[in-house]
């Protein structure tokens, strides 16, 4: 399978005559086809609800054009809470998923009235401390430890993950809750990352509806949701095929057909937690190279480095690269792809097979529409580049500037005494 940026050298030559490069572009109309076919893959499910993982890409306008189809918002720090509550998203539509969670945290979710989804037992009496009584409606999270495997090999290792519940502690704790007046509860597990499989969601959601149907059964508990957090991914690679939402909800549906609605439990909702699958192949990072070097490899410099994008550099992932005007120019050189940096890392691409490249070609590192942005740092006093969005009718949007040395320099209590804002 062939990966075909979703802009032209034509549209980003007109972009930089008003942004410089680098900068991460996103495109409206793609996220907003994506949004309304995980919508409609779970329609079956009247309380079905998407709550976007902000962390993959904390931006307002991301956050609005998600709003638009009732999604809400994954938080896991104060930060995230603010923003999502000055998005107007209103409690129903927080969930509050977070780990090792300050007092103030918790108490910030409790006033915007988010559903509170507990990672540990102990939390129960510190949430309890903190806020000074327990929410009418509540979450955990659920670790069944171990491998978790799928037909085609083991996806991730839940035994050695920090995050949530044993099954005894997950049972004691919807009894405690109960007993300190909760009413509704919910189930949460996160199992395995970037699964590029239909079978991921539906084998995990299977797991959690008989798990939902033995905590009614021995606690009494009302269970009003299970949420299947994130997980889908992306094929980074282009000779993977991609998920297809639709076959996955099917999946899904098929599950709670067989578990939940014998049991009675037809009425529960499903949620989920996507962040990767919702933005990552509707963002890329425009980039232009400035630099080639000539010794024991062949190297291209481009303006960009890994504090735009530190995947690479910190996990060894794999982004495509396409160097725009050159699309179907046989890849005749090999190259790594370099930051400036003082990091041997900062390479997006090692011994990568492209088009000669010559100094001022655009390049589109693709599928960093979520943890990309996100993720970027101040090292080497570099600064974080502008986020764009390519809106549906072709125009471009700032949504968020560049950084500037201002805003580097800017927590220092001295900042005025040095002159460092000159």
């Amino acid at each position: 399978m062939k990966k075909i940026p979703f802009v032209t050298k034509e549209q980003v030559e007109e972009m930089v005559k008003t942004f410089p490069t680098p900068f991460h572009l996103y495109d409206e109309a793609g996220i907003r086809k994506n949004a309304q076919a995980v919508k409609d893959a779970f329609s079956w499910n009247p309380g079905f609800r998407e709550y976007f993982a902000v962390k993959a890409t904390p931006n307002p306008f991301i956050l609005k054009i998600l709003k638009d189809y009732d999604f809400g918002c994954d938080c896991s720090s104060y930060t995230e809470l603010l923003m999502s509550d000055a998005c107007g998203f209103d409690g129903k539509h927080i969930m509050f998923s977070s780990n090792d969670t300050p007092a103030e945290d918790f108490k910030l979710a409790a006033k915007l009235g988010a559903i509170i989804n507990l990672d540990d037992f102990t939390h129960i009496q510190f949430l309890e401390d903190t806020i000074g009584y327990i929410p009418e409606t509540i979450s955990c999270r659920y670790n069944p430890g171990g491998v978790f495997e799928l037909s085609n090999g083991i996806m991730d290792n839940p035994g050695d993950s920090k995050y949530g519940m044993t099954k005894d502690q997950l049972i004691e704790a919807f009894k405690i809750l109960k007993s300190k007046g909760a009413k509704y509860f919910g189930v949460h597990a996160f199992l395995a990352s970037n699964t590029v499989t239909n079978e991921y969601y539906p084998t995990l959601a299977k797991q959690l509806f008989e798990l939902v149907v033995e905590i009614k059964e021995k606690t009494g508990c009302d269970v009003k949701f299970v949420n299947l957090s994130g997980g889908v991914g992306i094929p980074y690679t282009p000779d993977k095929e991609p998920n297809d939402i639709a076959v996955i909800g099917d999946g899904v549906h098929k599950a709670f057909d067989e578990v939940l609605v014998p049991a009675g439990m037809g009425d529960v909702s499903i949620f989920c937690e996507m962040g990767r699958f919702m933005l990552a192949p509707y963002g890329c990072v425009v980039t232009k190279a400035i630099h080639e070097k000539h010794i024991y490899k062949e190297y291209i410099g481009v303006d960009a480095c890994a504090v735009n994008l530190m995947r690479p550099a910190v996990y060894g992932s794999y982004h495509h690269i396409t160097v725009l005007g050159k699309e179907d120019a046989e890849c005749t050189e090999t190259y790594d792809v370099v930051g400036s940096l003082c990091e041997n890392c900062d390479k997006f691409a090692i011994d990568r097979k492209l088009p000669k490249i010559d100094m001022g070609d655009y390049l589109v590192i693709h599928d960093t529409g979520a943890h990309g942005f996100s993720m970027g740092y101040n090292y080497n006093g570099k600064l974080r580049s502008a986020e764009l969005l390519l809106q549906e009718d072709g125009s471009v949007k700032m949504i968020r500037r560049a950084e500037t040395p201002k805003d580097y320099f800017a927590t220092f209590d001295c900042f005025e005494e040095l002159g460092l804002c000159k």
